[in-house]
């Protein structure tokens, strides 16, 4: 039986927060999901690129069912131990693919609520992190917290003063 997951992400743009990945098998047979993420501490470390792609390979390792194939929305693959392939605008083409991208968004916007909570002057339940005027606004105001990714150009330019 070849099972096929799909993978995408949720969160690479943001300011502030983690970013989260999501796996999918949609077969019948199998189904199986799972959702992961990569800090704000591992962004800023190991720069979002690496981080989503790690991210990704959590979500596809936390599994309970082994894939045959990995289809991974947009042209990078993170390193796992399945074939894996990259298929720009996956999400419009593969349904795993676009459950995945449900998925993470849906987790990660939950978890950015949950935040909002804890950090309430920066507006997290309206724009999730996004650099809209309104955070932007905030942060001048308010200054940058530890839930703020500081290699971003925005939140760095304000460290710097």
């Amino acid at each position: 039986m070849i099972l096929i997951c799909g993978v995408d992400e949720a969160g690479r743009g943001p300011l502030a927060g983690p970013v989260y990945a999501a796996a999918v098998i949609l077969d019948p047979a199998a189904l199986a999901w799972a959702v992961a993420s990569a800090s704000v501490a591992e962004i800023d470390a190991i720069n979002i690129l690496q981080a989503t792609l790690l991210a990704m390979r959590r979500a596809v390792e936390r599994l309970s069912v082994a894939p045959s194939e990995v289809l991974v929305d947009g042209n990078r693959c993170p390193l796992i131990g399945y074939p894996v392939k990259a298929i720009v605008k996956g999400d419009s083409k593969i349904p795993a693919i676009s459950a995945a991208s449900i998925l993470a968004k849906t987790s990660r916007d939950a978890e950015m609520l949950r935040l909002h909570q804890l950090y309430p002057r920066y507006g997290l339940d309206r724009h999730k992190g996004y650099p809209t005027a309104a955070h932007l606004a905030a942060l001048e105001r308010h200054g940058v917290c530890e839930i703020h990714r500081r290699s971003y150009a925005p939140i760095r330019k304000l460290l710097q003063g």
